[in-house]
């Protein structure tokens, strides 16, 4: 019998709230929710009207430049007010138009002539080839704008003559015809809770209507992000490379009515500044003689320069082949004749010298450098690399390095008072109420917080070894004077080093003192490996191969753990090939570290945690009597399931996305999970491997894994409730997850057993939102929300079943808390019943003793998705494309090679 995935798509929506939560001390907190008030009667018989705009180049090819639209449209708007009836209009910056009632026709035509930075102001030298001889590529230098002390007017004034028209300036056919129009009125009330298309219609408007806001003002738009150009908000990060602080603002509808959104927000921007500069700062050389020209080319290209000499604006091309000094082109030179007339002559000059002797500029280091070419490749116009600087405000948008990654979250960081201060500053600077189209709409913004009742909850009881209680203290716990409560044996054991920085023997000594309070039996390690010094720089798959080959070839009985030293703590290249080949073909537990400075009990407490839960322990466990969740959970059979996929970096389209999904196991616990990983086509975020038929009436799928494991190690159960915590997806998405993934699961579960039917409960967790809590008072604003602070109301879906949660302690910066959406309960659990399970699991982590931002089952698919990226990033794996992938004509999407039987139902991700 061939199995098949149903043909049929089901049709699930997100469940309603049932209600809210009482449990907990009640707090009064204040959010970064500003209140949006409107007049009814400005909006009672107004609409939104919609128009298409269409941009072309006077020969009718469309206008697809990224910073044409903007300009064109603001020209419109400053030549044709009249046309326009004077009325004020917000654009989207590529194909849509709002206004607040109707322009005066449906269709309405206009021309308008953009110049670019550069016109009506200094000469700019344009090196445009001359059809002289077409074997050569020879250029003449024009000249446009008004005359400069260092340049020869009667040469300008020749030169400008022979053009017809301005060389940059370019016509532009702007066509807006009427799209759509619908109520302002719909602002007011979305029908019952559920938002209505014309409501969020009215949204999307108002969010453009910002966007159009800080354009206007010189801003740098990232979607709903905005970056002043001021130089206090730069945060440098290495290599040319700048953290930019603005502010993301968006409207929100929520049970409290509409809401401005405005947080802190960070984006990542080109250094501004001498483009000689930016070089030598982005390749990290101390002279020019270092630059690599052929990666400054790459990096160079498409970014804006600006010319000191004319301050003109450009956009860059390319470089030139030949340095300043060599690169030539004939010129037109006009002299006096014998006979009193015109000589025209045709010289041949090179770029530095048409600029040091007919134009007298200094150049100082442009003779043995490239030119930059702002031109075409057939028609290049070169100017001398020292005379350019970067603009600012220009976006880079390639991978950070981790030095750089961790320099920009350790600026960035600001305490709970800072961040209230800045936003309370930016509300009130963008004078959102003098904006005409929110006058025009009734709408008032406040430049105050909002203040919300939370909830602080309890924190649940642990258990440590010998059954002793632990008592969590502001989100932490430790175990001076405790055992773990399942320590397990680590042995026989090995080491092996890539690095010789650290005192093995005392490490060794220490580590094994530690364990033994800690109630692990370790002993020493049968053997220590040194890396040969003449592996040293050989590439790290190659080092790791010689390594393993060492340790076969002594080793008289394979090891059950190994400790591995790294020379480096972070991105490290041995790591990713030594975690592949030692889970992947050895099967082999195996934990990486990399100790600098002084090893103390905390560092080697931390150490035990993990290596005690890759083999098989668990550090502490949850008290589950502590609420009537808790103990539904651990009477019926329960599955817990935490799903993410991870994407690769900025500039790695190419790179296949990571589908992680970690299963429960050895019910009646909740702590022992295992993991599944999968690749699958790049960006691509609903996983599409949970339930994968096949001919012979089996399943392939990362679901039947964990549901046999479940039964193998669960008493011969079947699970009678499963809960699935999903990471990752936005609100648009959420229908997917009931309808593709939950889908998925549930026929995986059908082809185990028809006569089975498990409950299930669908919850996503978001933390890629911009909601932030403070504490409303003077003394307490200085520091961040108690651990357990929950709000489920004002500002929370008007109809769906969500909640903040914030259950973590947070040191340093300001907390950000976690948005659960609860898609689906078949269970039926009461709001405190529910907020406490998921508070619960947030207490579970094996790897810490404090509590987590998020529930642990995520975390563990973070992790199992990360390392597992490494295999990727450094393997060369094949396979064919999964059935998404082939759908979509994509690349093969490479197989990941099968962990090791050994490993792979244990925890070998923390």
């Amino acid at each position: 019998m061939e199995i098949q995935r149903s043909s049929s798509t089901p049709n699930r929506l997100p469940m309603a709230r049932p209600g809210t939560g009482t449990a907990g001390k009640t707090i009064q907190l204040l959010t970064n929710h500003f209140k949006v008030s409107i007049n009814p009667r400005s909006i009672t018989d107004a609409y939104f009207y919609q128009y298409n705009v269409c941009l072309a180049y006077e020969d009718g090819h469309p206008a697809d430049a990224k910073d044409i639209g903007r300009k064109a449209m603001n020209k419109v708007h400053e030549t044709y007010r009249t046309e326009l009836a004077g009325m004020h209009f917000a654009y989207d910056g590529e194909k849509s138009l709002y206004t607040i009632g109707a322009l005066p026709s449906k269709k309405l035509k206009f021309m308008v002539v953009l110049e670019d930075s550069s016109s009506n102001r200094s000469p700019v030298p344009l090196l445009v080839p001359l059809p002289l001889e077409p074997d050569i590529n020879l250029v003449v230098a024009l000249y446009r704008g008004s005359t400069s002390s260092n340049i020869n007017s009667s040469d300008y004034e020749s030169d400008r003559k022979r053009l017809r028209r301005p060389y940059r300036s370019k016509a532009f056919n702007v066509e807006i015809s009427f799209a759509a129009k619908f109520p302002m009125n719909s602002i007011l009330s979305p029908s019952h809770g559920r938002s209505s298309e014309q409501f969020q219609d009215a949204v999307r408007v108002l969010d453009i209507i910002l966007r159009e806001h800080a354009a206007k003002r010189g801003c740098l738009v990232v979607r709903q992000s905005f970056f002043d150009n001021n130089p206090r908000n730069f945060i440098p990060l290495g290599s040319g490379v700048l953290g930019c602080r603005g502010f993301n603002s968006s409207f929100r509808t929520t049970q409290g009515g509409l809401f401005l959104n405005m947080d802190v927000s960070n984006t990542l921007i080109i250094q501004p500044g001498p483009v000689l500069e930016f070089l030598l700062s982005n390749q990290n050389v101390r002279n020019i003689h270092g630059i690599d020209w052929n990666k400054a080319r790459r990096m160079l290209k498409n970014l804006r320069i600006k010319t000191s000499h004319t301050n003109a604006e450009w956009k860059i091309t390319g470089l030139s082949e030949r340095p300043c000094g060599e690169q030539k082109f004939l010129m037109k030179q006009r002299n006096e004749g014998p006979d009193g007339g015109e000589d025209v002559q045709t010289i041949e000059v090179t770029v530095y010298d048409y600029f040091v002797q007919h134009r007298n500029i200094r150049l100082d280091h442009s003779a043995n450098l490239p030119c930059i070419n702002v031109g075409k490749s057939k028609r290049p116009v070169y100017i001398p690399l020292e005379l350019c600087s970067l603009v600012s405000l220009q976006r880079y948008t390639k991978a950070l390095s981790p030095q750089q990654r961790s320099s920009l979250v350790e600026k960035s960081r600001q305490k709970p008072q800072q961040r209230m201060e800045s936003l309370q500053k930016a509300i009130i600077s963008n004078k959102y109420d003098a904006n005409p189209m929110f006058c025009s709409s009734g709408i008032s913004i406040s430049t105050q917080l909002t203040q919300v009742e939370g909830r602080v909850l309890p924190a649940p009881r642990l258990k440590s070894g010998n059954e002793q209680e632990l008592y969590p203290q502001n989100g932490r716990w430790n175990f001076n004077n405790k055992k773990l409560a399942q320590p397990t044996t680590i042995g026989p054991w090995l080491v092996t080093r890539f690095s010789t920085d650290c005192d093995m023997r005392r490490l060794i000594l220490d580590l094994i003192k530690c364990a033994k309070m800690k109630g692990i039996s370790m002993e020493n390690p049968t053997s220590i490996f040194t890396e040969n010094p003449q592996y040293m720089r050989e590439s790290a798959p190659i080092r790791v191969d010689k390594m393993l080959s060492m340790m076969r070839s002594q080793c008289r009985q394979p090891p059950k753990f190994i400790l591995c030293v790294l020379p480096q703590r972070k991105n490290c290249d041995i790591y990713g090939p030594w975690k592949q080949r030692c889970l992947s073909d050895f099967g082999v537990p195996t934990q990486c570290i990399s100790p600098s400075g002084k090893v103390n009990d905390q560092y080697l407490t931390n150490l035990l945690l993990k290596i005690n839960a890759k083999l098989g322990g668990l550090n502490s466990l949850l008290n589950m009597g502590y609420c009537s969740s808790l103990g539904l959970v651990s009477s019926k059979p329960t599955l817990i399931l935490g799903m993410d996929v991870s994407h690769g970096s900025p500039g790695q389209a190419d790179m296949p996305s990571i589908a992680a999904v970690v299963s429960s196991r050895k019910w009646p616990s909740i702590s022992n999970y295992r993991a599944a990983v999968r690749t699958q086509s790049p960006k691509l975020e609903m996983i599409d491997s949970l339930f994968q038929p096949q001919p012979n009436s089996e399943d392939t799928g990362i679901i039947r894994s964990a549901l046999m494991d479940f039964y193998q190690t669960s008493g011969s159960r079947k699970p009678e409730l499963i809960i699935i915590f999903r990471d990752g997806v936005g609100d648009s998405q959420f229908n997917q997850v009931l309808n593709i993934e939950l889908e998925q699961i549930i026929q995986a579960c059908k082809l185990r057993d028809e006569q089975w039917h498990p409950k299930f409960m669908v919850i996503v967790a978001q933390k890629n939102h911009h909601t932030r809590f403070f504490q409303n008072g003077s003394s307490s604003s200085l520091s961040n929300v108690p651990p357990g602070t929950i709000v489920d109301s004002r500002i929370c879906h008007t109809r769906n079943n969500d909640f903040y949660l914030c259950a973590h302690a947070g040191i340093i910066g300001t907390s950000r808390p976690t948005h659960y959406h609860v898609l689906l309960d078949d269970v039926g659990f009461p709001p405190d019943d529910l907020q406490q399970l998921v508070h619960s699991l947030c207490y579970i982590y094996q790897r810490s003793t404090t509590a987590v931002s998020v529930v642990a089952p995520i975390c563990y698919a973070h992790l199992a998705a990360a390392q597992v990226a490494q295999f990727i990033k450094f393997g060369d794996f094949s396979g064919s494309s999964s059935a998404h992938a082939a759908a979509a004509a994509a690349a093969p999407i490479p197989h990941l090679p099968s962990f090791h039987h050994n490993v792979a139902d244990t925890m070998f991700f923390c």
